[in-house]
């Protein structure tokens, strides 16, 4: 059997000077969330992790005049990330990032948002499993 090189890819820069695209993120957040369909995945709650990658259009750049007000806030972003795992219990990792998604994406600047879930504490050999996913905002 030959060898065989794993080549992992880093994802495509979001930022960019001639749209006037800024990129905003988050990178692993780890919250306590009830999700899963199996019987003892609702007993309570599991640890999954999140990334975030926005793809917010900045216009002037010289317009955010070094204020909050101007920009989209990843504080913001992750508190209502976390107040999304807060909520009932969800079957899937696929409904929770959609979920996510649409919080993201109610900011008028957000053009696109890329959304990682991981479940930690799936299977003792194994890191994470997840899914990733892309949504648009068709307003933009």
């Amino acid at each position: 059997m030959a060898n065989r090189t794993v080549r992992l890819i880093p994802p495509p820069s979001i930022a960019d000077a001639r749209s006037g695209i800024r990129h905003v993120f988050v990178r692993d957040l780890v919250q306590m969330c009830a999700i899963g369909v199996h019987a003892h995945e609702r007993q309570g709650t599991q640890r999954v992790r999140l990334n975030l990658d926005l793809a917010v259009y900045e216009g002037d750049a010289s317009h955010v005049a070094d204020d909050i007000k101007n920009v989209v806030c990843y504080e913001e972003i992750t508190n209502a990330v976390r107040a999304v795992c807060r909520r009932d219990h969800i079957n899937l990792v696929e409904t929770l990032a959609e979920d996510v998604a649409k919080v993201c994406l109610t900011h008028a600047q957000v053009r696109s948002v890329r959304v990682r879930v991981e479940k930690l504490d799936v299977f003792e050999d194994v890191s994470s499993v997840g899914v990733e996913i892309e949504r648009f905002n068709p307003e933009v």
